[in-house]
C-alpha cells in the first residue's frame, strides 16, 4: 500500500490498551451503521472480542443536521473477553454538532473526540439547537477531552477532484474517509474493507474506486497529519480455540434455522411480513434457495403465519418472524396452531411498544403476551436468547422441541441481541444434538383405524402427512376427541384435552437442561436472575462486584416455559433475589407467582439496554 511519508518514531506514541469503547455517530446518510459494521469485521478478523450496539432513528431518512435524526454505531472491541458495547466510549467520532450533542454525555473524560468541522457550521449548529453563537469546538466546553478537529469533507472532496463523480457521490464517501482514519488509530489493516468495497460496488468500478481512494487518504491523513501522534495496539483476545465468524443476532437466527433444516431433514419454510427489526431474518434467508430453503414474503402478519402452518401440516420445518405488533396480529392462528398441536417457530424480535412505539429501539415487554397473549388455555413453550451468538443455539433448540413435542415454540429476541454483533465459534454438524423425526406411516389404532390425538409417552402426537395412504384424519380448529380427532362438544373431553396439551408442555421440563448458575456460588446472600438480553449488562456486573468482595451470583434464563425442574431449589438458596427487566417487571411477577418468594424487580423501559453500572449500583446497595 502506498503511504505517505511516516513522522519520525520520536514523535509517534504506540499505547497499548485490553480494550477500547468507539462511538461513530452523524446523520442517518453519513453511513455510520455501514462504516461500525466494517470497523467491527476488521477487528473481529484481528483476533479481537467485540461487541456492538447499532443505535438509529427509525425513519428511513431523520431529519438531517437534528439531534432526532442522529445514528449512531457502538463498537466495544478488545483482547479480554467482551460481554457488552460498553457503558461508557473512550473515542467519539461526531460527523455534525447534533451527534456531539447526543453522545458527549457518554464521553469519558479525557477521552478522544474526532470532529468533522463542516458539520459545525452554523447551520449545522442551529440544526442541533445550540444557543446563538455558540460552538462547542470553540468555547473551551471540551476542555476535558482530546478534541481533533478534521475537516473530513474537505478531504474528501479534494480527494476525489478528478474523479467525474457527482457532488452527492462524493459526499456518500467521506464515511470511508472516518474509517481509514480509525483504522490508522488502532493498527487496522484496510484489506477487508478494500475487498468488501469491490464486491458491493462490482457493478460500478468507479465508485467502488472513488470509496477505496478515500479509505487509504483517511489512513495516510492520521498517518501524516501531525495531531495525530499515538495509535492504540490491542492484542487478539484469548478466546477458546475454534473457528469464529463476526455474527449478528438476526443472521445466527437464519443460520440456526437452517442447520436444524439439515440436521431434521425437513424442508425449511419461512412465512413472513416485513417488520423492524425482525425483517433481516427473511432477507437471510431467501439467500439460500439452494439449500432447499423456502421463503414467502407474505401480504400480513396472518397470512404469514396462517401460510406456515400450512407448511407444517405438509411436513415441513415451518418457521414465522416478527415483532411486537406482529405478534399481536398472529394470535388467533398461535391457537390454530396449538390446537392442531403441530411443529411451528415464532420469532419475535422485541421492540419498545406499545403500538408503533420505538422500532428500532430494544425492549423486553413481549414476555407475558408470549406466555399468556391466546385466546383459550393454550400454554406454548417460550425459549429466549441471551446474546447475538446465542440466537444460532436457541433457535436450534426450539426447532428441536418444536418437531419432538408437536407444539408451536416461541423465541423471544429483540432489537439489541438482533443488530448487535459478537464473534461466534460455530460448531461442526457432528457436535449438534440430533432432531428426531417421526412421521406416522401406519394405522396406529386397533382395527387399522387412525388415531391422530392418540399420545406417546411424553403426550405427544403423531405428525401425519397429508396425503398417506389409509391414513387420512380430520383436521382444523374446533377442539378434537381425545384420540380419534374427531370435533367433539363434550364438556369433560374439552377439560381432559385443555390438560393433555399443558401437560405436554409442563413435560419438556424433562428433556431441558438444569438451571445453572453462570457466575458466583450456588447458595448466598444475593441471585441476580436474569433473562434475554440483559445478560451481558448482568455477567459483567456480577463479575465486578465479585471481584469487590460482594456474595453474588448470576443466573440466566434460556427457557421460560417450562422453567428448569432445579429452578426453585436455587432461588430458595439466597436470601435476596433481583431481576432486571428492560420492561415494568414481566419475568418478576411470574417468578413471584410460581415460587412465592418476594423478589426484587429492576426495570429500565427506554429502548435503551442496561449498563453494566445500572446493576451494579443496585446489587452493592441490596448487599
Amino acid at each position: 500500500m502506498e503511504i505517505l511519508k511516516k513522522l519520525p518514531e520520536k514523535i509517534r506514541t504506540i499505547k497499548n490498551v485490553d480494550k477500547i469503547v468507539v462511538r461513530f455517530s452523524g446523520d442517518s446518510g453519513d453511513g455510520m451503521q455501514l462504516t461500525g459494521m466494517q470497523f467491527t469485521d476488521t477487528a473481529a478478523l484481528a483476533g479481537n472480542d467485540i461487541s456492538t450496539f447499532p443505535d438509529y432513528p427509525s425513519e428511513i431518512r431523520a431529519p438531517i443536521g437534528t439531534v432526532a435524526g442522529v445514528s449512531g454505531f457502538q463498537v466495544h472491541f478488545g483482547s479480554t473477553e467482551i460481554y457488552t458495547a460498553g457503558d461508557s466510549f473512550d473515542v467519539l467520532v461526531a460527523m455534525n454538532a447534533a451527534a456531539l450533542k447526543v453522545d458527549l454525555p457518554r464521553l469519558k473524560k479525557g477521552g478522544i473526540i474526532i470532529a468533522n468541522l463542516q458539520g459545525f457550521d452554523k447551520k449545522n449548529l442551529m440544526l442541533a439547537q445550540y444557543p446563538e453563537g455558540v460552538n462547542p469546538l470553540e468555547d473551551n466546553s471540551l476542555e476535558n477531552y482530546i478534541v481533533h478537529e478534521v475537516d473530513i469533507t474537505k478531504h474528501t472532496k479534494e480527494c476525489l477532484a478528478d474523479s467525474g463523480l457527482g457532488i452527492k457521490d462524493i459526499e456518500r464517501s467521506k464515511n470511508m474517509f472516518v474509517l481509514g482514519l480509525l483504522f490508522w488509530k488502532f493498527d487496522k489493516t484496510l484489506d477487508n474493507t478494500i475487498q468488501f468495497i469491490k464486491e458491493k460496488f462490482s457493478k460500478k468500478p468507479e465508485i467502488a474506486d472513488a470509496n477505496i481512494k478515500v479509505l487509504k487518504a483517511g489512513w495516510n491523513y492520521g498517518d501524516s497529519a501531525e495531531i495525530f501522534t499515538t495509535q492504540f495496539k490491542i492484542a487478539p483476545a484469548k478466546l477458546p480455540s475454534g473457528t469464529y465468524r463476526n455474527i449478528t443476532g438476526n443472521h445466527a437466527a437464519a443460520i440456526g434455522l437452517i442447520a436444524a433444516s439439515e440436521k431434521s431433514g425437513l424442508p425449511l419454510f419461512l412465512g413472513s411480513y416485513p417488520i423492524t427489526p425482525a425483517t433481516d431474518i427473511l432477507h437471510d434467508l431467501s439467500k439460500y434457495k439452494s439449500n432447499g430453503v423456502k421463503t414467502f414474503q407474505a401480504e400480513d402478519e396472518i397470512a404469514a403465519i396462517c401460510s406456515s402452518i400450512g407448511a407444517s401440516y405438509t411436513g415441513s420445518l415451518a418457521v414465522t418472524t416478527t415483532s411486537g405488533p406482529g405478534m399481536s396480529l398472529k394470535t388467533e392462528a398461535l391457537g390454530l396452531a396449538a390446537m392442531l398441536e403441530t411443529p411451528l417457530v415464532v420469532i419475535d424480535v422485541q421492540r419498545g411498544g406499545p403500538s408503533t412505539g420505538l422500532p428500532t429501539k430494544t425492549e423486553q415487554s413481549d414476555l407475558l403476551m408470549a406466555m399468556h397473549g391466546r385466546h383459550g388455555e393454550a400454554p406454548l413453550p417460550v425459549l429466549a436468547t441471551s446474546s447475538p451468538s446465542d440466537c444460532f443455539e436457541t433457535v436450534y433448540e426450539a426447532c428441536k422441541i418444536a418437531v419432538e413435542h408437536m407444539t408451536p415454540v416461541i423465541v423471544l429476541s429483540d432489537g439489541y441481541i438482533a443488530n448487535g454483533s459478537e464473534p461466534w465459534r460455530f460448531p461442526a454438524e457432528k457436535d449438534l444434538a440430533s432432531i428426531n423425526v417421526k412421521f406416522l406411516n401406519e394405522a396406529n389404532g386397533p382395527d387399522g383405524k387412525v388415531l391422530p390425538y392418540k399420545r406417546d409417552e411424553n403426550f405427544v402426537r403423531p405428525w401425519i402427512k397429508p396425503g398417506t395412504k389409509s391414513l387420512e384424519h380430520r383436521i382444523g380448529g374446533l377442539e378434537k376427541e381425545n384420540e380419534t380427532g374427531n370435533v367433539s362438544y363434550n364438556a369433560k373431553n374439552h377439560e381432559i384435552m385443555t390438560k393433555l396439551r399443558a401437560d405436554k408442555v409442563k413435560h419438556i421440563q424433562n428433556f431441558i437442561p438444569p438451571a445453572k448458575v453462570d457466575n458466583g456460588n450456588e447458595r448466598g446472600k444475593l441471585l441476580v436472575l436474569g433473562w434475554g438480553s440483559t445478560y451481558g449488562a448482568i455477567k459483567t456486573a456480577v463479575k465486578e462486584a465479585i471481584d469487590e468482595g460482594f456474595d453474588v451470583a448470576h443466573i440466566h434464563l434460556r427457557y421460560i416455559n417450562p422453567l428448569p425442574k432445579n429452578l426453585g431449589w436455587l432461588l430458595f438458596r439466597f436470601e435476596k433475589v433481583l431481576i432486571p427487566e428492560m420492561n415494568s417487571g414481566q419475568l418478576l411477577q411470574l417468578i413471584r407467582g410460581e415460587f412465592l418468594i418476594p423478589a426484587t424487580g429492576l426495570s429500565k423501559v427506554q429502548g435503551l439496554p442496561f449498563t453494566t453500572a445500572e446493576i451494579k449500583e443496585r446489587i452493592i446497595r441490596m448487599s
